[in-house]
């Protein structure tokens, strides 16, 4: 099972420069990628995953990102099976990101 985080303690860890900065994976289509993200993340979409997971650094955290969670949760799981130790999924996605965190982003 994955871990999941919510858009508060993501932000925390992202503003605390004494922890090791996780990478910020969007897992969401170019259409959706461009409208509106988090600062610091890289765009691979759920569909590219088993072809691209190789690119990402397997020693660094990674925070699997979507619109509501869902997506995210399931790359996540494809990330652990891969073995990937240290995958958190951003529960509730860039829509509580933006709820919570970044009121200003753009919502779809």
């Amino acid at each position: 099972m994955i871990r999941e985080i919510n858009a508060r303690e993501l932000a925390d860890w992202l503003a605390d420069a004494s922890r090791p900065q996780p990478v910020l994976l969007d897992v969401r289509e170019d259409w959706e990628f461009a409208l509106c993200r988090i600062a610091g993340s890289r765009q691979i979409p759920m569909n590219l995953i088993p072809l691209r997971h190789n690119e990402l650094p397997d020693d660094t955290p990674v925070v699997t990102i979507c619109h509501h969670g869902v997506r995210s949760y399931q790359v996540g799981l494809f990330l652990e099976n891969a073995g990937f130790e240290q995958v958190l999924s951003l529960r509730g996605g860039v829509a509580a990101w933006a709820d919570e965190v970044e009121p200003a982003m753009a919502r779809y």
